[in-house]
């Protein structure tokens, strides 16, 4: 019953904390890009602080480090990215992980459940003999049932494990992504092929 509990209360929350609306906010983006474009890291950085969020906690990481002097090492911004990215994604798999770790238990307390009633089945054949089925039949019954519940508990929960976990590692590639996006822009000054409009690039072949 704990584990039932504790399962739906994760798969609630995993459904509300890892939105990929909410953990890339896109409608940043067009923002931050116009900032890179005009080489104002410093405006995007307070901008980021502004509105915390996966995707703005990660890049903002790596803007800390473009106020380092006169040139940028993209390098160590890449690497502070990397590091940022991983520490949020640490925090937003625990939930996550708790979901295998009730998909592997669920079914030992099963078992548990079921060796305990196989060994009340046989103790009441060594004591009552066989003259009672009704409490033979008792104690097989709750082998079965444990085994069913611990079942019935961790399939759901293994199935939304890996539902979560593929989903989160796509907005992990979405949110890597969009901030080489923007850090492309910052070093190149030109905005990205990606975030050019189908009219412009038809202008552009047409030249």
């Amino acid at each position: 019953g704990g584990l039932s509990v504790f399962m739906v209360t994760l798969i609630v929350q995993n459904f509300i904390s890892l939105r990929s609306k909410a953990l890339l906010r896109s409608d940043q983006v067009p923002e931050l890009m116009e900032m890179m474009l005009q080489k104002k890291t410093k405006s995007a950085l307070i901008f980021c602080r502004k509105s915390p969020s996966m995707f703005s906690n990660s890049f903002g990481a790596g803007l800390e480090h473009c106020l380092e002097g006169d040139t940028i090492d993209f390098a160590k911004v890449k690497e502070a990215v990397e590091e940022a990215s991983l520490e949020q994604m640490s925090k937003l798999m625990k939930p996550i992980d708790y979901l295998s770790i009730i998909g592997a238990t669920a079914p030992m307390l099963g078992l548990l459940g079921t060796v305990s009633g196989m060994i009340k089945a046989f103790n009441t054949m060594g004591s009552a003999g066989m003259g009672k089925p009704e409490l033979l039949a008792a104690n097989i019954g709750e082998a079965l049932i444990t085994t069913a519940t611990g079942l019935i508990i961790a399939i759901p929960a293994m199935f939304f494990f890996f539902f979560f976990k593929k989903g989160f590692q796509k907005t992990l590639a979405t949110l890597g992504r969009n901030i080489g996006f923007l850090f492309d822009a910052l070093e190149t000054g030109k905005q990205p092929v990606s975030f050019i409009d189908l009219e412009t690039l038809e202008q552009m072949e047409g030249r």
